[in-house]
């Protein structure tokens, strides 16, 4: 594992006015980026998706999050794969507009 990436996760709290209110959280966890193979790249184009990268992380640092931040930027994660006899998963994730509060 030889890069950082940041995990965010969001909780809701109700304020005052019983509005629930987003919180993010956010975790820093070391990582290996992958290149997407050839084929996710034109598997996803055909399902809508705008597959970019794989971060492998260690199974006990990943807790179904939707959203990654890396290199300042906010990417989906929209496939997780665990290979067999090992201690990290495949995070499969894209770019997308809304994940970083622009469209």
């Amino acid at each position: 594992m030889d890069d950082v990436i940041k995990l965010v996760s969001e909780t809701y709290a109700v304020n005052d006015y019983g509005v629930r209110v987003p919180t993010e959280t956010k975790k820093q966890i070391f990582c290996k980026v992958r290149s997407v193979t050839r084929a996710e790249f034109f598997d996803g184009g055909r399902n809508g998706l705008n597959p970019q990268f794989r971060f492998d992380v260690f199974m006990g640092d990943y807790n179904d999050e939707t959203v990654i931040e890396y290199k300042e930027k906010r990417y989906a994660v929209y496939r997780v794969y665990h290979p067999e006899n090992v201690d990290y998963i495949e995070l499969y994730c894209e770019r997308k507009g809304g994940t970083n509060g622009t469209s």
